[in-house]
């Protein structure tokens, strides 16, 4: 069965880090673009960065940019998000997922609709 568990998420004050991780079962993550969403109250999920197979490209979120960071082991079907200098804007319900195309998208953005397979996701809380 093709699972996805987030973890990493907690409570942090603005100007922490944190880094979640994100564990594959079930499949060979190696043959998937990885990608982190996000959802905050009220709004549509949108997606915080994402990952070439290879680890070498990655697409971020303006808003993200300098300040997180993707990356992935696939020989332990792992990815991970570092996530420095939040801000409360940043306090979501953050997601990890993996799209089977292998193809990271060239426009620079993370595409909701690409992404197949979701986890659970894991909160993230950043307070003044």
């Amino acid at each position: 069965q093709l699972q996805l568990v987030e973890s990493g998420g907690g409570l942090v004050q603005r100007g922490g880090s944190l880094r979640l991780s994100c564990v594959a079962s079930g499949f060979d993550l190696g043959f998937y673009v990885v990608g982190w969403f996000r959802q905050a109250p009220g709004k549509e999920r949108e997606g915080v960065s994402c990952l070439s197979i290879n680890g070498r490209r990655a697409n971020y979120l303006e808003a993200v940019k300098g300040r997180f960071t993707v990356s992935r082991d696939n020989a332990l079907n792992m990815v991970y998000l570092q996530m420095n200098d939040l801000k409360p804007e940043d306090t979501a319900v953050y997601y990890c997922a993996a799209d089977g195309s292998g193809y990271l998208s060239e426009s620079g953005t993370c595409p909701e609709a690409n992404f197949d397979s979701w986890g659970q996701g894991t909160q993230v809380t950043v307070f003044s």
